[in-house]
């Protein structure tokens, strides 16, 4: 079956050790864990098998080496679907990129990780022959792709630029970059505005967003403990800053928050996305809405929530939805990554995710005060139409 989304960019192989409790890593120190978890990592994985698992046909395009890690990273995918790994791009000298995920019980997790192959992912590692019969190009995690962002991004927004050319809907994740990284140092606002015209799905979270439009301010925060403002009206002004430097959809991940969505009121950028995802344009204009977590059954693990919710998105723009409701499936399959272990493992088919909206899921709740006078509606799933 010809793919309707491609997911592009950063992969690699995840080493997740089971965890007990809280751990202090001291020099000198042993840590006793339980068996490891061996899993296909990053956005190309990640989202990729989400939205497999969620039953949308889809093509992976990731960079590995042609070394050990590598091929048991093809096998993972092919554990799935033989098809899954056909698009991968095999290179010989390259060390496949690897993570450990530190991942506690009830704790947001921290990683160990190589970028390897993918610092040299490059525009010509995306074939043209690849896109046919797909609507959405998503790339995910161009922080942790060293030629993504050097020289203020050109080499992504020739990938971004060519892909749209081509008749696709153009996605966009980001991650969130060691802040004294190459990457943490980058002009990320000049980048922004070299890639954002080219992307009409921008779905980054918060925190990423603060550190790369203000990298002193955010870690003068940080060593402050000042909390992050997650008022209304800060949201709102980041949506815009990213609508105005060109995306037409964005779509803020707020971690136990939920997610924030608002999109462009320019009719024309909304209606030629539509016409290529067959959704309902005036139910995509000028949208802005609050979707909060639904509450899982039980935390297992948070590794790959993000990419889950972004998936989720995702099937729900190819599936026709309105943009409240593809709010809410993204909120709902975030809510399912979190009840299993590993990054995709607890997705199940849309129909499965569906049938739980359906009976009533409960949402957890939001601490993000609307403004006095602000008017806002709920719809039956507990999304919050801001109007």
């Amino acid at each position: 079956m010809a793919p309707k989304v491609i997911v592009a960019g950063h992969i690699c192989l995840d080493l997740i050790p089971q965890l007990f409790a809280a751990t202090d890593l001291r020099p000198g120190s042993l840590v006793q864990v339980g068996p490891a978890a061996l899993s296909a990592g990053g956005a190309v994985a990640n989202t990729g098998l989400a939205l497999h698992r969620l039953g949308v046909p889809v093509r992976l395009i990731g960079k590995v080496g042609d070394d050990l890690f590598g091929r048991a990273l093809c096998d993972l995918l092919r554990a799935h679907d033989p098809s899954l790994a056909a698009a991968m791009v095999v290179c010989s000298g390259d060390a496949t990129s690897y993570s450990v995920v530190i991942s506690p019980p009830g704790m947001d997790r921290s990683f160990l990780h190589c970028p390897g192959a993918n610092d040299t992912f490059g525009a010509a590692d995306v074939d043209p022959t690849r896109l046919g019969g797909a609507k959405i190009f998503h790339f995910g995690y161009p922080p942790l792709m060293r030629r993504m962002f050097h020289d203020e991004g050109i080499e992504l927004g020739s990938i971004l630029a060519s892909v749209r050319k081509a008749g696709l809907v153009t996605s966009l994740d980001l991650s969130f970059p060691d802040p004294d990284s190459p990457a943490g140092r980058a002009d990320w606002p000049s980048i922004f505005a070299r890639i954002l015209p080219s992307v009409d799905i921008f779905l980054p979270s918060m925190d990423e967003l603060l550190l790369m439009l203000n990298r002193t301010e955010y870690l003068q925060q940080i060593h402050d403990g000042t909390s992050i403002d997650t008022s209304l009206s800060r949201l709102r002004s980041l949506a815009d800053t990213f609508l105005a430097y060109g995306a037409a959809i964005v779509g803020l991940k707020l971690g136990d928050q939920g997610l924030y969505l608002k999109t462009s009121t320019d009719s024309r950028r909304i209606r030629d996305i539509c016409s290529r995802t067959g959704c309902d344009p005036e139910q995509w204009i000028g949208v802005e809405c609050l979707s909060p977590c639904f509450t899982p059954a039980t935390i297992a693990g948070t590794t790959g929530s993000g990419d889950c919710t972004i998936a989720g998105f995702l099937a729900a723009v190819i599936d026709g939805k309105s943009a409240i409701n593809a709010a809410t499936f993204a909120a709902a399959v975030g809510a399912f990554s979190v009840e299993r272990v590993g990054a995709t493992e607890g997705v199940p088919a849309s129909s499965a995710v569906h049938s739980r909206l359906s009976g009533g899921w409960k949402r957890q709740g939001m601490s993000i005060p609307l403004p006095a006078g602000t008017n806002a509606t709920a719809d039956r799933h507990g999304t919050l139409r801001i109007l």
